[in-house]
């Protein structure tokens, strides 16, 4: 059996903020979107909203564009519409290859970006490729809006920078140059439909033979999502060699807090972020060189 709660189907955004805004700071009032998360709290009674305010009929916050450099996507867009978007393909392979393992098939067909982000789970699949692109969050509410890098986000376990009146509308990030490489790699005890072990993101950009721009972000081993920032900082401006790469992984791999659980030990997610960033590195490194 479900919670009790109201339901709300607000025909646009503003009427949806002003149902958010009105409940101002009581964060039993949620958004609703694919629900892929939420619903299935509900039913467990883990979470229990006094209210949830659906925004399906909001078709404007589904769609993905590129403009101006920038790659531009609202946050109803759904898994499914990663894969289906040319778009996406030359800007954003590493967010591709996330979609491609993210759950099963309905999953994917209503599952949202937005949904994934704001849900903090720190085995987020579509977060690690988004940290690495340099993605930014747009977060609206009845008085206005606000936008943050995606880095910023992130607060602790479960914990995010939204508001209880805000809705999280857009994702954007600069669209890739040629010179730069993104990829992503999902270690799950299965191909699809698995929460993930380890997800490592990374991205390169590199110019006159050395690297420009580093990126490596680790999932479902530490409280969030998280960026391993020593590392990058031991690659920019740097020839990556394979010993170069090697400790870079290192240290990305002390950086990370994995936790032990039914899906693996922290002691095997620990070795796994430092093979998988490494492997990943090599390869961008070779793509570009």
């Amino acid at each position: 059996m479900y919670a009790n709660f109201d339901l709300h189907l607000p025909k646009d955004l503003s009427a949806a903020l002003a149902i958010l805004g009105d409940a101002g700071d009581d964060a039993k009032v949620m958004p609703l979107a694919g629900g892929t998360n939420l619903i299935v709290d509900i039913r467990a009674r883990s979470l229990t909203p006094a209210a949830l305010v659906g925004i399906g009929d909001i078709s404007h916050l589904r769609g993905i564009d590129v403009t101006n450099g920038q790659v531009v996507m609202g946050g109803k867009t759904t898994v499914s519409d990663i894969l289906r978007s040319p778009e996406l393909t030359d800007r954003a392979s590493s967010l591709v290859d996330s979609a491609r393992v993210f759950g099963g098939q309905m999953v994917r067909n209503t599952a949202t970006v937005a949904g994934n982000i704001c849900y903090a789970s720190p085995a987020a699949d579509l977060v690690p490729p988004l940290l690495v692109l340099d993605a930014e969050v747009t977060l609206e509410r009845r008085e206005g809006e606000r936008t943050l890098p995606l880095s910023e986000f992130y607060l602790d376990y479960k914990r995010t920078a939204r508001r209880p009146d805000e809705l999280l509308t857009r994702i954007t990030w600069p669209a890739r140059s040629s010179d730069s490489v993104d990829l992503f790699y999902k270690l799950a005890r299965r191909k699809g439909d698995a929460i993930t072990i380890a997800g490592i993101a990374v991205a390169l950009g590199v110019a006159d033979g050395k690297c420009t721009r580093a990126r490596i972000a680790l999932g479902a081993v530490a409280p969030i999502v998280m960026r391993a920032l020593e590392a990058e900082r031991m690659l920019e401006g740097e020839t990556l060699t394979p010993e170069l790469i090697e400790a870079a992984a290192h240290q990305a791999a002390q950086a990370a807090s994995p936790v032990d659980d039914l899906r693996a030990s922290g002691k095997y997610r620990r070795h796994c972020v430092q093979v998988l960033t490494s492997r990943l590195l090599t390869q961008a490194w070779r793509r570009l060189s």
